[in-house]
């Protein structure tokens, strides 16, 4: 069923899912996605930006990529769709791995979902990884970043309201339960944050506001 959904100023007309029936255009034959596998060494480097320069340390990830470019059933893609990320895609810095959540190429787009509040994305080996949202340490913080762990540590609960993610926590009290934010990093492009103040009001310098939606094509679109 074909519906318009107006979220965070932005208005899309998608296709509600019909879960959990496998669609005729996802992988058959095999329990455990086809993956390509990529290792990505990120090294040294230091910002320069209108904040004070940090440098990220030396690291290496092994494993990874993505379970292919076909959707799974039972799973969903997500996406932003206001500018400057319109149908860019929620995944892992390094595809498939356990490292920050970001908005990038529907070519390496994750493939999520919601099980008892927790929102997992599928690994190529089958394994699970959880959207962790970083703890508040106090009350002038206003935006908490995601990043995708091999276990949940985080509190809080994910949901969809109508295509839209969401995320509670006990003790935040959030203007807007689906309000997020992308914000560059230098190295990692556009990093997901949950924003706890008004959307589009008062945005932290380098961010953009952003509402993000679950697409159920067979294909992450563009």
């Amino acid at each position: 069923m074909d519906s318009a959904v107006e979220l965070g100023g932005a208005v899309e007309q998608r296709a509600w899912p019909e879960l959990p029936a496998p669609s005729s255009t996802c992988l058959q034959g095999s329990n455990s996605p086809s993956s390509t596998v990529a290792t990505t060494t990120a090294t040294t480097t230091t910002k320069t930006s209108a904040v004070p320069t940090t440098t990220k340390a030396s690291t290496t990830v092994t494993g990874g990529g993505t379970v292919g470019p076909t959707l799974l059933p039972n799973y969903l893609w997500i996406r932003a769709v206001a500018a400057p990320n319109f149908h860019k895609y929620l995944q892992s810095y390094v595809p498939g791995t356990a490292t920050d959540a970001v908005l990038g190429s529907a070519s390496t787009a994750g493939q999520f979902a919601i099980t008892n509040g927790k929102l997992t994305q599928l690994t190529p080996s089958g394994t699970l990884l959880y959207a962790n949202v970083e703890p508040r340490a106090d009350s002038t913080v206003v935006k908490l970043k995601v990043s995708w762990q091999t276990s949940s540590t985080t509190s809080g609960t994910f949901e969809w309201s109508g295509d839209a993610l969401i995320w509670t926590v006990a003790g935040i009290t959030r203007p807007n339960n689906a309000a997020w934010l992308a914000c560059t990093d230098a190295v990692e492009g556009q990093v997901l944050y949950a924003n706890l103040g008004p959307y589009a009001y008062n945005t932290p310098s380098g961010c953009s506001d952003q509402t993000i939606h679950f697409y159920n094509a067979a294909t992450a679109d563009v």
